[in-house]
């Protein structure tokens, strides 16, 4: 598939990747029909994200139609239409529960790597 890549600071092409797989029993795999550029994609363009590596796959505000899902996942099925907005949330955490959609605990797998960056 076509996806924007990150090859270092200000340099994004259009590249040939491999096909998103199941990594997680909950994940979702969607054939992207329309994006958007977020204001955190320009941080990543610009360098300031260090854990960026060449060829990482940006972007993350897409609709399409899923086309996989994930043995744990019993919300969305093969050819449901879906938004996905810029916060990425499990709806199920303890912050998620509360609203607190953006301090969800699950989204994102390298928190702890983050934090202490």
């Amino acid at each position: 598939m076509k996806a924007l890549t990150w090859h270092g600071k200000g340099d994004i092409r259009c590249d040939q990747v491999a096909d998103p797989t199941i990594e997680d029993d909950r994940d979702v795999i969607i054939k992207v029909t329309c994006c958007a550029i977020c204001g955190s994609d320009l941080h990543l363009m610009n360098g300031y994200m260090p854990t960026m590596k060449s060829g990482d796959v940006l972007g993350h505000e897409t609709m399409g139609e899923v086309v996989e899902v994930g043995s744990g996942h019993s919300k969305f099925r093969k050819g449901d239409r879906i938004v996905v907005p810029f916060n990425i949330s499990c709806g199920e955490c303890w912050f998620c529960q509360k609203g607190l959609f953006s301090l969800c605990d699950r989204s994102n797998p390298n928190a702890k790597q983050a934090a202490e960056v």
